[in-house]
């Protein structure tokens, strides 16, 4: 196995040709945060993006992009952001996970939703998630009729609070492809006072991450596509996700209402909506990601199952990483996987949350 290192700032185009025909090989790498286009615009926005691509007899067939810094620490490209990790091959391409950190100058690389296939990585597996997915599945009849048999728990509550909505505020209507830069704007506002209101770090607070969303959503290819749904009371967004699709997946990225109208329960109208749409359209499976919510139980297929982890080769940096680190996460995953831990961590947070944005209000009231 020949490996070979490379910036992703000028990725050629027979290379990324060459990455498309492999995630189009195998299925469980078709999610777009897989895709070229991701890493690149990571790349764009964030320094230490590099790229190992794997060649047999002068042929590549394995692409991993992923994040070095200065001391030879690696990270999924995107971690924190990424919802699918992995090293994308085609199929029987067999790899060593110390040989290709060895190529790529890494002491360790961490990831947090790693593809389960990755076998090469697997005894530097931590631990599994679930991350729920629905299989889209849609005929010629209308939404109600498709909610109804999809759903139909929830189709009756659904509809009525559609069309309460409608009457109270104005004709609720759904774009599944808003192209509106103005709306990805206002998503990313209510995004970050959703943030701030329940005590979590605030992601749009971060100029990269503005720019990395802006410059996907310009982003308009056969394996990625950045894809901006909203939910309209007459000309008023109430609800708006922002998220990559792939010619047969849909990641749900970023959710956020007008706190306005939470009675009608915006954010699961814009899921449902965009299930619906999205099935219409082609798409076959909706992947919400990894984490525990209500709503992703009411409306999975299934779950897959993602991998957390460090793999690593001899190093005292290695070492030393893992020994930071790994506590931090088995905490917080501690605390995820047991309500009765969780939820009193999430009234905390809000309270945290609720304290602060008093404080911000309070202070540009002086």
């Amino acid at each position: 196995m020949d490996i070979t290192t490379h910036g992703l700032d000028d990725l050629s185009d027979p290379l990324r040709a060459a990455w498309h025909r492999t995630m189009d090989e195998s299925p469980q790498y078709a999610n777009p945060f897989l895709a070229p286009e991701f890493a690149v615009g990571v790349a764009r926005h964030r320094g230490g993006a590099r790229l190992a691509v794997l060649r047999e007899n002068g042929e590549p067939v394995g692409f991993f992009p992923y994040e070095r810094n200065a001391f030879g620490i690696g990270r999924a490209i995107g971690l924190g952001l990424s919802d699918c990790q992995a090293l994308v091959h085609r199929p029987g391409v067999t790899w060593d996970a110390r040989e290709l950190l060895h190529a790529c100058g890494l002491s360790v690389f961490e990831f947090d939703h790693l593809v389960e296939e990755q076998r090469p990585f697997g005894s530097h597996v931590t631990g599994t998630f679930a991350s729920p997915v629905l299989d889209l599945k849609v005929g010629e009849e209308s939404y109600a009729e498709w909610l109804r048999g999809a759903y139909p728990g929830l189709a009756k509550t659904t509809l009525k609070k559609e069309r309460r909505l409608s009457r109270d505020v104005g004709e609720m209507r759904f774009v599944y492809d808003e192209r509106d830069p103005e709306v990805l704007r206002t998503l990313m506002r209510w995004k970050s006072a959703q943030y701030r209101r329940t005590g979590r770090m605030d992601r749009f607070a971060r100029p990269w991450i503005v720019d990395l969303v802006e410059h996907l959503f310009q982003v308009r290819e056969e394996h990625f596509t950045g894809m901006l749904s909203v939910v309209y009371a007459g000309d008023r967004p109430v609800a708006a996700h922002f998220g990559p699709t792939s010619g047969t997946v849909f990641a749900a990225w970023f959710t956020a209402y007008d706190p306005d109208f939470r009675y009608y329960s915006p954010g699961l109208l814009m899921h449902l909506r965009m299930a619906e749409s999205a099935g219409r359209e082609g798409v076959r499976i909706m992947d919400m990601g990894r984490g525990e919510k209500e709503y992703k139980d009411w409306l999975k297929t299934r779950d897959l199952r993602v991998g957390e982890g460090f793999a690593s080769r001899p190093h005292p940096v290695a070492a030393a990483h893992r020994l930071w680190r790994r506590p931090v996460r088995g905490l917080r995953n501690t605390v995820l996987a047991h309500p009765r831990l969780r939820e009193p961590a999430d009234k905390l947070l809000k309270t945290v949350g609720g304290m602060r944005t008093s404080g911000r209000a309070a202070s540009k009231g002086r």
